[in-house]
């Protein structure tokens, strides 16, 4: 399995410096939902510290936790593609501290910036493709786990 991409420490110092212009500092208290699937995805984070959940609804009643996230971990990646709403809910499982950026400000920046906004989309879909992997390592342990228990 590849190891986890970190957005700020992948992306080459120029392009991080300017990203990290564009940073605010910003924290949320334990429990708090910080994003809903299906909301407008107009912004992201990096986290500092903390932790973050990030969950599906499966029913009325019931989310599951799909991933989790900590210090260095992209949190949110949909505000970069159409139709830039929520594909999960996120959730602080413990208290969290992050630099936060809004997204129309980095896409204007790449646009002025061609080699950040390639940096940018690169260094993106390779946390989406390592989190996709984690995904499909953990649906594969839970189907072995459940065709076992049912043999």
């Amino acid at each position: 399995m590849t190891k986890a991409i970190k957005l700020l420490t992948a992306l080459p110092q120029p392009q991080r410096e300017r990203l990290m212009e564009l940073a605010r500092e910003v924290s949320f208290a334990e429990d708090t939902r910080i994003f809903e699937a299906g909301g407008t995805a107009d912004r992201f984070w990096v986290i500092r510290s903390g932790a973050v959940n990030l969950d599906q609804q499966v029913t009325s009643h019931q989310r599951v936790t799909v991933a989790s996230l900590g210090a260095g971990d992209l949190l949110g990646w949909s505000w970069l593609f159409p139709p830039y709403t929520w594909d999960f809910g996120a959730v602080a499982f413990s208290f969290v501290r992050a630099y936060e950026y809004d997204a129309s400000a980095v896409l204007a920046l790449s646009v002025e910036d061609p080699l950040l906004g390639l940096s940018l989309v690169r260094t993106v879909a390779e946390i989406l493709a390592h989190r996709l992997e984690l995904t499909r390592g953990k649906l594969m342990e839970q189907y072995t786990v459940h065709r076992r228990s049912t043999l």
